[in-house]
């Protein structure tokens, strides 16, 4: 824990463990919609209109918490900001074009006709699977410690897709609880087939991580640490099976429990996440910058600390508004 004593000790400190919690945000609630989206092909015309409807009232909210991720690194870390964006330039730029492009396709598909409705519906479908695929190849390649060899570029793709069909599963599990009828049913079954890139693309990351450096293997494999750590993954096995088993016997009567798959992929994707988060600390660059190397001065910090203790409640709070208030069934989402 850091000395809070000491501004230079704390402050960094707070400032990633708010960036770290902005990205898991952000994964578990733009995941669902980007999933949601990359599930769009598969559904009826009528189906993908309650889709749309099941994220309408928080899509474009749920990336805020990416864009005050990505400002808490240019502010708090700019060196690191510099470093990472310098090597995902490309992916970074994947990701920004397929977040317009959804976005865009979003808005003017609730307007066009229906000859070219499908048009936009085949454009929402692209930039969602764009913009995680991109997010799914920066994540391997930092796993990696953004060294870019073909070993490394390998990996990253395979990461690509894993996340990809990772938040097919969760946005699968948003739509059981969303919807009913034969849109629920349909998405048990998406939910049950996309389970296995969920299983592929964890397991892929949890053995890769520990072999990336010599201070990673020790920090997993070492003893006692070893034993402290089994709950992770013993938890999350037991959770995917706790998974498979009830979308094997979904929906039940009376759409009970139709909250479940979703809150469970949720502590599922944190438990993977808080084991990326203990492997990589202190360092926001893996195996080249610690947060305390790459940090403002800590009389900026704590400047921008003040104003980050009002904006992130802020941001918190409209949130659960928003989700407090459009909660129940999904309808087909209309503008007029």
């Amino acid at each position: 824990m850091p000395d809070f004593a000491n501004p230079a000790d704390w402050l960094p400190w707070a400032f990633a463990s708010l960036m770290g919690l902005s990205i898991l945000i952000y994964v578990v609630l733009d995941g669902f919609d980007l999933g949601v989206g990359i599930l769009f092909p598969l559904a009826t015309p009528q189906e993908q209109d309650r889709m749309i409807g099941s994220i309408g009232p928080f899509w474009d909210a749920n990336e805020t918490w990416l864009v005050l991720a990505v400002g808490l690194l240019l502010v708090a870390f700019p060196v690191a900001h510099g470093m990472i964006l310098t090597a995902l330039y490309l992916p970074v730029f994947i990701m920004l074009v397929g977040l317009i492009l959804r976005g865009v396709a979003f808005e003017f598909r609730a307007k066009a006709r229906n000859h070219h409705k499908r048009l936009w519906n085949r454009l929402f479908f692209l930039g969602s699977l764009m913009t995680a695929l991109a997010q799914g190849f920066m994540l391997g390649l930092y796993v990696m410690g953004l060294e870019q060899t073909w070993a490394t570029i390998g990996f990253a793709a395979l990461t690509a897709v894993f996340l990809a069909v990772g938040y097919s599963f969760i946005g699968a599990a948003w739509l059981i609880h969303k919807t009913d009828g034969a849109l629920q049913q349909k998405s048990v079954r998406w939910g049950r087939e996309s389970l296995w890139g969920v299983i592929l693309g964890i397991g892929a990351v949890s053995l890769a991580t520990p072999l990336v450096s010599s201070r990673l293997f020790d920090k997993w494999m070492s003893f006692p640490e070893v034993l402290y750590l089994a709950p992770l993954p013993i938890l999350s096995g037991v959770l995917i099976l706790w998974l498979w088993r009830m979308l094997r016997m979904m929906p039940f009567v009376g759409d009970r429990r139709s909250w479940l798959p979703f809150a469970v992929a949720t502590v599922l994707f944190t438990l993977a996440y808080l084991g990326m988060a203990y492997s990589f600390y202190p360092y926001v660059v893996p195996e080249r910058l610690t947060i305390y190397e790459a940090a403002s001065a800590p009389e900026s910090l704590l400047i921008i600390f003040v104003g980050a203790c009002v904006v992130v409640p802020v941001i918190a709070g409209y949130s659960v508004l928003a989700y407090t208030i459009f909660r129940g069934k999904a309808t087909e989402l209309r503008y007029d």
